[in-house]
């Protein structure tokens, strides 16, 4: 064995052993790369090993010759490890590069493109999520929740429900003012009272219970005018002064839930014609029709609100004959002898006078048999407004004497009691 050949021998130790130790570090500090991507170090490895492969013929003397070259000093030795180390960088980026490549094609399509609406912490949750994900992602092991298998639809919903959800136990706050600044205010400005107390309660409950009394009296005077003759009712006002009051209270809540007062109508007709007509306001009420004209008003009623009326009997009114221009009977045909109020009205009125109806819309069943009715009574019709849904309207005028007797049966002067339920 010569000399030649145990430097040889020596030399390709060293440098296997050199080798070795560079790729033991490498292999320390380089990260895991995808399978089947060799890095650009590895490549340089295969072909120095394959360079220092022995070679026959006259390979021999050229590496014979190589091999009495000097031994590598301490600077080449680091001037090697500086180039290794950033072959080593190198190769870690296009790894990386890879990866995401890889991650790219895996991913759908639309997915790729940028959310072009989304919010700026969007995007950073986004780009934190895709930094830290493990390097080598398997298909099997990504989770549904991860934005990458996530649509852009889904990704807005999601962020449209977590704002949602923040703000859902946010205390409400006013404008300018903080709650608890808010609430100090109140407490302080406007204090409020205790309506727990037993006075408070007793109070309320008597208002109401007045209320419920009021209005059981009211449907019990209406039923008792509407079901009985004139003279009945005026003993029950007679004995009972309050009554009328009451009634009066309780009717006058019930026009005023009307979309027009029929008096008002009336009155408003009758301020077109001459102020030296003669009215005779039969069931005047609160005389309403007489503060509203400048005509001569004579009001009666059958208990006395207004030092203007004249309590008496409707069938029976202390006029002489053929004394008025105008009667009027705004919703007081009330009781079971209509007749005699319209009698009443013929024998007061002048002829040619006119005479004024006004009556709940709901008495009527048949129109045309109250029209008939009243023309043999001695009127004839001259004006009807059906077009309101509370009320009707009628003007009539004298044409003489009725025209049948008193034992003759007019069916169309029946009219319905206005009855009003319990609320």
């Amino acid at each position: 064995m010569t000399i030649g050949s145990l430097n040889k021998g020596r030399k390709r130790r060293q440098l296997l052993a050199t080798l070795r130790a560079l790729e033991a570090a490498s292999l320390s500090q380089q990260p895991l790369s995808l399978p089947g991507s060799d890095s650009e170090e590895e490549n340089g490895e295969r072909k120095k090993k394959h360079s220092l492969k022995p070679s026959a013929g006259v390979g021999g003397k050229r590496k014979k010759c190589q091999t009495q070259d000097p031994p590598p000093s301490d600077s080449e030795d680091k001037e090697v490890n500086r180039k290794k180390c950033y072959k080593q960088t190198i190769g870690s980026d296009c790894a990386e590069e890879k990866r995401k490549r890889k991650c790219q094609k895996q991913a759908p399509a639309h997915l790729t493109q940028p959310l072009d609406n989304a919010d700026q912490s969007g995007h950073k949750v986004w780009e934190k999520s895709a930094t830290t994900d493990p390097p080598n992602p398997s298909p099997g092991l990504i989770s549904p929740n991860t934005p990458h298998t996530l649509s852009r639809k889904q990704w807005r919903n999601r962020q449209k429900n977590k704002r949602r959800h923040k703000n859902k136990f946010r205390p409400p706050q006013t404008s300018g003012q903080a709650p608890a600044e808010a609430s100090t205010v109140e407490t302080e400005v406007l204090p409020t009272p205790r309506p727990d107390s037993q006075e408070a309660r007793a109070t309320a409950l008597r208002v109401r219970m007045t209320q419920r009394l009021d209005g059981a009296r009211f449907r019990y005077l209406n039923e008792q005018l509407y079901s009985r003759p004139s003279s009945a009712a005026v003993r029950l006002f007679q004995e009972d002064p309050e009554a009328f009051l009451l009634y009066h209270r309780g009717f006058q809540s019930q026009v005023k839930k009307w979309p027009l007062h029929p008096v008002d109508r009336i009155a408003k007709d009758l301020r077109q014609r001459p102020a030296s007509l003669v009215v005779a306001d039969f069931g005047c009420g609160d005389c309403r029709l007489a503060s509203s004209i400048r005509n001569p008003v004579h009001c009666f009623d059958l208990a006395s609100l207004d030092p203007r009326v004249t309590v008496c009997d409707m069938a029976q009114v202390p006029l002489e004959d053929e004394s008025v221009d105008v009667a009027v009977f705004c919703l007081s045909l009330m009781g079971t002898n209509i007749r005699d109020f319209l009698e009443e009205a013929n024998r007061v009125l002048k002829p040619g006078g006119l005479l004024k109806v006004a009556e709940v819309s709901s008495r009527f069943e048949d129109v045309r048999a109250f029209l008939r009715a009243v023309t043999k009574l001695g009127f004839k019709i001259l004006y009807k407004d059906l077009t309101n849904s509370h009320f009707f309207l009628f003007d009539f005028e004298k044409t003489g004497p009725p025209q049948v007797g008193p034992k003759a049966q007019l069916a169309g002067l029946k009219l319905q009691p206005c009855l009003y339920k319990r609320r």
